[in-house]
């Protein structure tokens, strides 16, 4: 994947300087060497900081390896000023962690503190108002670390794609959706550039590209993808045509931003204009980490975007879309799984998910579209869909979303596609989560989140929760487990 940040990792020891440097140096060498035992390569510093002139030697040293994720690492009790300012200077996402101590026979000379020192560094970060990632139990052994900082990673993938990331828009949203619109405000408080156009200025770039040269090849590359799946061929140079547009207009316009996702009109003028769906197309640009959310929905394609950045896999935006119904429950999933007919939906989209998430994939056309646009005639301007059912397998389903009021709120909640056959159309997959009646009522009604969530294929709760966390989201909410109510939730309800 193409459009998210390779994370280049350092490690700073510090040293409060009533405590033997070497401590903290040596113990630092060891979390180096665990670390390299599970295959993360981190660059240690080479200066242990134990003043502000240290500090500002470290971040010549970070910056000149191309550090872009830091690693601070209090090996003993550290310096409180000068860890926060390393925090504060370096230009990335900051992780503060610390050594447990290591044998009742060295409680003297060989005591650390750090224990103490990482309470001391969290208020010295809030005085300062920095972000810092700090794990739910930040004090370990070398190993314990090198584990933790692994976890890091992907949360650090992730903030770095967003602060370097440009969402690019063709709107307005359609009418009637507007639970798609929200505030931009807070996207640029996260570090986001947005650069919103009219389809108007997409069509006018699209009809630039009638004869480009490189769309036989393109086409070629469809039908090689496709396969047996390619039952409408005849719409693949049109297709081909619009992937071309999009992918030059993202070099053209990425300005001083490395990565950029979309957020573009799909309906229901773009079919009689452009003369096809978009769907096939926004599938293959977001398997190679290029996410396109349907219906102009910006907070979609951040959400997307977030997940790819941390799983590194092609991710999905889907309608939380239909009950499944009763007979099929009875028939395929009860006795079979653990759960209620209200743990589960139908996850939904025209063709927007890429072609390796589906267990089969065919090329045809937007049925409800075809109806309205098309209707008595030969699939046309209706055609591009990619369809079939969506695989099985472990799910997080999320998102990140702005109130009315430009709050930032969000959600998280693992589950499963189940291995049913939907026996229906679009990209589409039967959804199983745990106490999904309780989470849609008490959080995606109660709270006003849209239809749409984005898929990460796995389940990768704990690093979108904290990639969350450290964005600053503090209304974040997930599947609470029976007997754990949300806040304001009737006792007495019946799910």
């Amino acid at each position: 994947m193409k459009n998210i940040p390779d994370v280049k990792l350092g490690i700073a020891a510090v040293s409060r300087d009533c405590f033997p440097m070497s401590l903290s140096a040596s113990r630092c060498e060891a979390v180096v060497k665990a670390c390299k035992e599970i295959g993360v390569d981190v660059f240690k510093c080479p200066t242990t900081i134990e003043s502000e002139t240290h500090m500002m030697q470290a971040l010549e040293e970070l910056k000149g390896a191309g550090c872009n994720a830091l690693v601070v690492y209090l090996g003993n009790f550290g310096p409180e000023s000068a860890e926060t300012l390393l925090a504060k200077y370096f230009d990335g996402p900051v992780m503060f962690v610390a050594a447990a101590e290591e044998t009742q026979d060295n409680l003297v000379g060989g005591r650390g503190d750090a224990y103490c020192g990482v309470l001391n560094a969290s208020y010295n970060l809030a005085l300062r108002n920095i972000k810092a990632y700090i794990p739910e139990y930040p004090v370990g052994t070398a190993t314990e670390v090198a584990d933790m900082i692994k976890e890091f990673i992907p949360v650090a993938r992730a903030v770095i794609g967003l602060n370097n990331l440009k969402v690019i828009s063709f709107g307005p949203r359609p009418q009637d959706f507007l639970a798609c619109n929200a505030p931009i405000k807070q996207l640029y408080n996260l570090g986001v550039e947005i650069e919103e156009n009219s389809e108007l200025d997409l069509y006018a770039a699209f009809n630039e590209h009638k004869n480009d040269a490189r769309i036989p090849e393109v086409v070629a590359d469809m039908e090689k993808e496709l396969g047996d799946g390619n039952k409408m061929p005849g719409i693949l140079p049109r297709l081909a045509q619009l992937e071309i547009t999009l992918l030059d207009w993202m070099e053209a316009h990425k300005g001083s931003r490395k990565y950029v996702v979309f957020a573009n009109k799909c309906w229901p003028s773009f079919q009689t204009q452009f003369g096809c769906v978009p769907c096939y197309v926004n599938s293959r640009l977001t398997a190679r980490g290029i996410p396109v959310a349907c219906e102009v929905d910006i907070y979609g394609a951040i959400s997307e975007y977030i997940g790819a950045c941390i799983s590194e896999d092609a991710v999905t935006l889907l309608d939380i879309n239909n009950s499944v119904p009763a007979d099929m429950y009875v028939e395929s999933i009860k006795d079979k799984y653990n759960y209620t007919l209200k743990d589960t939906f139908m996850g939904f989209h025209c063709g927007n998910t890429a072609s390796c998430k589906l267990t089969s994939k065919t090329m045809k056309y937007q049925l409800i579209m075809h109806r309205g646009l098309e209707p008595d005639k030969e699939p046309d301007i209706t055609r591009g869909t990619l369809e079939g059912d969506i695989v099985p397998g472990d799910i997080t389903f999320f998102r990140l979303q702005s109130t009315a009021d430009a709050k930032l709120r969000a959600y998280v909640a693992e589950g499963e596609v189940l291995p049913v056959a939907t026996r229906s159309f679009g990209a589409i997959g039967v959804f199983a989560i745990p106490e999904m009646g309780r989470f849609y009522r008490n959080v995606l009604i109660k709270k006003n989140y849209p239809h749409h969530g984005a898929v990460a294929f796995g389940h990768y709760g704990k690093a979108i929760f904290d990639t969350l966390k450290y964005l600053g989201v503090e209304d974040l909410e997930f599947n609470r487990p029976a007997g754990m109510l949300y806040d304001g939730e009737n006792p007495y309800a019946k799910y």
